[in-house]
């Protein structure tokens, strides 16, 4: 005949911890979705102009002229 035993286990969290956690893998995960939505459009610019019009807008945008 087997018997089942149950125990109970007591685990304290440090909430404060847990939320910082939480926070900082939001903000990886959101930078890492605007890096792919700059470099998609990188991609875009670079096929609609070509290389010397992403390079040329570029200039005329720093500059201005």
């Amino acid at each position: 005949m087997k018997t089942n035993i149950q125990t109970q286990k007591e685990t304290k969290t440090n909430v404060a911890q847990e939320t910082s956690k939480f926070a900082l893998n939001i903000g990886i995960v959101m930078a890492a979705l605007v890096g792919i939505w700059g470099l998609a459009c990188l991609i875009g610019g670079l096929m609609s102009g070509g290389f010397g019009g992403a390079i040329q807008g570029y200039v005329s945008a720093v500059t201005g002229m």
